[in-house]
């Protein structure tokens, strides 16, 4: 699945996500709901990002880079390209520490759709934030473990969570 904005030449800086990619095989299963916020994610991540990988940045290499998502041997593979698809680098990023946080929002999400059908406003209010939360420490998991790799915001790193449990779904 890949995604490119309509307009490449974005106002937004240098360093940042032009195009993403997720690798299909990885993707075994996912319903409506979580078509939909892979769908989000990718949109708004294109559409505003910060995204410097520091080595490549080092020997020169500028944005907008491409960005290929994928889980091999337990690991998230983050395979960066510049514009032009020249593969710049590989990071290999252990997923150990992020399996409790994944299945603690897949099971929050499971909540908060079937909540969404059928609870109180007050509810799906409630769910809602424990599902914010669960994804704003995982961002923040996703911040430290890119630290000294890739330099991104907080907004970056959520939205590239999202995209890292879609990466899990199972079926």
């Amino acid at each position: 699945m890949t995604f490119s904005p309509s307009d490449s030449a974005s106002p937004q800086g240098a360093h940042r996500i032009g195009h993403i990619a997720l690798d299909e095989e990885t993707i075994l299963w996912r319903n409506a709901d979580v078509e939909q916020e892979r769908r989000v994610a990718i949109y708004d991540l294109i559409e505003e990002n910060t995204f410097k990988p520091v080595r490549s940045a080092e020997r020169g290499a500028k944005g907008p880079y491409r960005l290929s998502l994928a889980v091999r041997d337990g690991r998230l593979a983050m395979d960066i390209s510049d514009a032009q698809d020249n593969p710049l680098e590989t990071l290999l990023i252990g997923l150990a520490r992020f399996r409790r946080p994944i299945r603690e929002y897949f099971a929050i999400c499971d909540s908060y759709y079937q909540a969404i059908r059928k609870a109180t406003p007050a509810e799906i209010e409630t769910i809602d934030m424990a599902r914010r939360g669960i994804h704003n420490s995982s961002a923040e998991l996703l911040v430290e473990r890119l630290e000294g790799k890739v330099e991104t915001d907080f907004a970056t790193a959520r939205r590239l969570f999202t995209l890292i449990c879609v990466l899990h779904i199972k079926g």
